[in-house]
């Protein structure tokens, strides 16, 4: 079995996506991972085979060894990374089905897909599947307008399903931002501000910027401060600290006041970690999870007066999230397992046979 993701690329939310979906595989699988640097990957599945995730041609010499190919949660089908990226993940669908693989979409988001070729492509070439779990209704939705012929299911990220942890603690103020072409200087300004306004009711409590990727967010703490974005007592009280496992972040959360996430997974372990949370959003998953969760949240493309963001923020502290609300999203992640298990029933020899 291959599983295709962006995995190895030092992104938290893509670390967690790979906990859960080798969590949802028998162990006798013998599996083959596309990675970039495979030493965080081989720590998650010391037996695998790594594939070196930026070659096209080492993806398809492992693909002529395997019977299935699962594209293993995010949204890997989209061109806004690149039209290269999305070809590369084409490129891997149609010869994977050509040579008669099951080829599984797991956990998948479908865009976006800014170009019009793009969408020509992708609905041309999603037929190709065997079967789909989409992660959010919006991607399910263009795929059944589309009329792709393969069986579908929908359910929320299957990060929801990652085992969380007990709050413990009542510690700093975790920031897990990203730089967005959304906020000028004038909006990390506003945010600073309302950070600002936000700690002057919280004088014992500290601010750590959690950077889930190592590379885009490990120095936005740096940049923000260089730019004069931030109040120098903001800056007197932050540090930024990179998120090296699930557990670690798991365990800040748990420890935390407060989790301010702009990334869809930071805000998915905070829930599952039991942290009180307020999201701000660069992208309508996170808008939808943050309200599948009764989480507050702004957009970053239309924030409120820095007054109305501080007074959600302090509103928000010791506000914990409802456990059953919680157990009912876990419950309708499990479709992703569930699509698993049907091609375990479709191929009668199953994925994980010796020549896996």
């Amino acid at each position: 079995m291959l599983l295709c993701g962006y995995y190895g690329e030092h992104n938290l939310g893509d670390d967690a996506l790979l906990d859960v979906l080798l969590g949802q595989l028998p162990d006798d699988c013998q599996l083959s991972i596309t990675a970039h640097d495979p030493t965080p990957v081989l720590q998650r599945a010391p037996s695998a085979r790594l594939v070196p995730r930026r070659s096209l041609l080492a993806t398809l010499r492992v693909l002529e060894q395997t019977d299935v190919l699962v594209f293993g949660g995010g949204s890997l089908l989209q061109d806004s990374t690149s039209f290269k990226s999305l070809l590369y993940y084409l490129a891997l669908l149609l010869i994977a089905r050509a040579r008669g693989l099951t080829v599984v979409l797991w956990g998948q988001g479908l865009g976006p897909l800014r170009r019009r070729r793009s969408r020509w492509l992708v609905r041309r070439c999603l037929a190709c599947a065997s079967r789909i779990s989409w992660r959010d209704p919006a991607s399910l939705a263009l795929a059944q307008r589309w009329r792709i012929p393969v069986p579908m299911a929908m359910g929320p990220d299957p990060v929801w399903c990652h085992p969380g942890t007990p709050r413990h603690g009542d510690g700093p103020i975790v920031l897990c931002w990203r730089p967005t072409p959304l906020l000028d200087h004038q909006g990390w300004r506003r945010l600073g501000q309302a950070l600002d306004q936000l700690m002057a009711s919280q004088p014992d409590a500290s601010l750590l910027w959690l950077a889930f990727h190592a590379e885009q967010d490990g120095s936005l703490l740096g940049w923000l401060s260089d730019q004069g974005l931030l109040p120098a007592r903001l800056q007197a009280i932050s540090t930024t600290a990179v998120a090296r496992s699930v557990p670690d972040v798991l365990n800040r959360f748990a420890r935390s006041r407060l989790v301010i996430p702009m990334r869809l997974h930071a805000l998915v372990l905070a829930q599952l970690a039991a942290a009180p949370c307020a999201a701000l959003s660069y992208d309508p998953k996170v808008a939808a999870a943050a309200a599948m969760a009764a989480v507050p949240c702004h957009e970053l493309s239309d924030l409120p007066a820095t007054e109305v963001i501080a007074a959600c923020w302090q509103q928000q502290i010791g506000h914990l999230p409802d456990p059953e609300r919680l157990a009912r999203i876990r419950r309708d992640a499990a479709v992703h397992q569930a699509t698993l298990n049907a091609v375990w029933s479709i191929d009668g020899s199953g994925p994980c046979a010796a020549n896996s």
